[in-house]
């Protein structure tokens, strides 16, 4: 059986409480800053990419405005990541709401990334880059003595 949309949006919802979590177990100086090598970002950075990303596809999706922004721009405490990560979050779920099926079948050139695909397809690409940022979020949680949020509590 096929995912109906909202089964999906559940699926969506579980993975960001998780992530949310994950947020909450950094400590503030660590969530901006930490890396555990100079080739990579700390987790604040991978957060704003999540967030700009669910924000920029669904207002392509919804309103057919395609514009990649940094909805994060001049945060630089977690109690502002956090909140704006959740009002982002509330206008993802009014618009959801708002969508048919039939809109998320729509097949078009992604106008952030490139190859051509379905909504329903670039909501998938954004929910796995969700979960490969989390995971890196595990590492550097656990590489700074922090105990991670339980990954099967979503």
């Amino acid at each position: 059986m096929l995912l109906s949309k909202q089964d999906f949006f559940e699926m969506l919802e579980g993975n960001r409480r998780l992530t949310m979590r994950v947020i909450e177990a950094f400590p503030e100086e660590e969530l901006f800053n930490f890396t555990p090598d100079e080739k990579l970002r700390p987790f604040a950075e991978m957060v704003k990419e999540i967030v700009n990303i669910e924000y920029g596809y669904i207002q392509g999706i919804a309103l057919d405005k395609w514009e990649y922004k940094d909805v994060f721009e001049g945060t630089s405490t977690k109690e502002e990541m956090i909140r704006i990560s959740n009002e982002i979050r509330e206008e993802t779920r009014r618009m959801w709401s708002e969508m048919n099926e039939e809109k998320l079948c729509v097949v078009m050139k992604d106008e952030f990334f490139g190859p051509e695909q379905s909504h329903f397809d670039r909501l998938q690409y954004a929910l796995e880059n969700e979960i490969h940022h989390r995971g890196q979020g595990y590492t550097y949680l656990r590489l700074i003595g922090v105990e991670p949020p339980e990954f099967y509590v979503r």
